[in-house]
């Protein structure tokens, strides 16, 4: 992948560059309601080789926040729209329940195209069902993301097994309403990848927002792809409106379980075109 952004960066040349980089807020402060926010540190355009330009292209060589960071994949993903981050949204008078502040919310500028926006929801979508992010990969639900693997410095030279490794996810990835980023500093045996350490980390906690914010299952999203030490899932077909005996050869390999006592399906659980675990427990109402 890496040299891949380093032919698109040589493409676009320092400037437009350096210039998408900040418009996206990196090399500044977000704004965020906490005190000692850093800028974060890029090359100075003017003093930028060859070297500079290919290593800022991946992201080697440059530092920048994890507020930062999560606020430019916010607008990324939105539609392009960069906004100032914050922490409160409003405070009120415990007793009364006035409002005594309420954040304003604070758009910047527009960074991308909304069809950019959109293709680009649709590649992270695919890294998490079909790449390096499938340790994201929740069924039924639509999850976006990228994984990271970033090399330490000390003394001013990159160290060899010294990562800090991350997984940035989303959700929906259609229509994103929660973004996490998920990194761990110099995890030990463990293979230093962020899609092994950091992705199932950050599965946990959207699946947490799933049960919290009550967001619905989709249908639409795309199907993961499985490598041999996956837990696989597959798709539940509809019985309902069969005999019993149509039924278990279309349920062929799940555990199905049975209540009533005629020999037509009305019911079952879980519903038609949901995934669960291969081997899972089907239940049948019969009358």
């Amino acid at each position: 992948m890496n040299p891949g952004f380093v032919t698109l960066g040589s493409k676009l040349g320092k400037e437009k560059l350096m210039n998408y980089i900040r418009n996206f807020g990196f090399g500044e402060k977000t704004g965020i309601d906490l005190n000692g926010e850093s800028t974060g540190l890029l090359f100075n355009v003017n003093k930028m080789g060859p070297v500079e330009l290919a290593t800022t292209s991946f992201g080697q060589g440059i530092s920048v926040t994890p507020i930062s960071q999560i606020t430019a994949v916010s607008a990324a993903i939105n539609g392009g729209y960069l906004y100032e981050p914050f922490l409160v949204s409003q405070m009120s008078e415990p007793e009364t329940n006035n409002v005594m502040y309420k954040k304003e919310i604070n758009f910047k500028r527009q960074v991308i195209s909304e069809s950019s926006s959109k293709t680009l929801r649709y590649a992270l979508e695919s890294v998490v069902a079909h790449g390096s992010g499938r340790n994201a990969y929740i069924e039924n639900y639509r999850v976006g993301g990228k994984t990271g693997t970033a090399q330490k410095v000390r003394d001013g030279h990159y160290e060899d097994g010294n990562y800090i490794l991350s997984f940035m996810g989303f959700m929906p990835a259609d229509d994103p309403k929660i973004v996490v980023y998920v990194a761990i500093d110099h995890p030990k045996g463990v293979v230093q990848y962020g899609g092994v350490t950091a992705a199932p980390i950050a599965k946990k906690i959207l699946e947490a927002a799933i049960s919290l914010y009550d967001y619905p299952e989709s249908k639409d999203g795309m199907e993961k792809e499985y490598v041999w030490y996956d837990t696989k899932y597959k798709r539940l077909d509809s019985v309902l409106g069969m005999t019993f005996d149509e039924a278990k050869k279309v349920l062929k390999g799940f555990d199905v379980k049975v209540s009533g006592y005629g020999n037509k399906v009305i019911y079952q659980s879980p519903l038609p075109d949901t995934y669960i675990k291969e081997g899972g427990s089907v239940k049948l109402m019969l009358e």
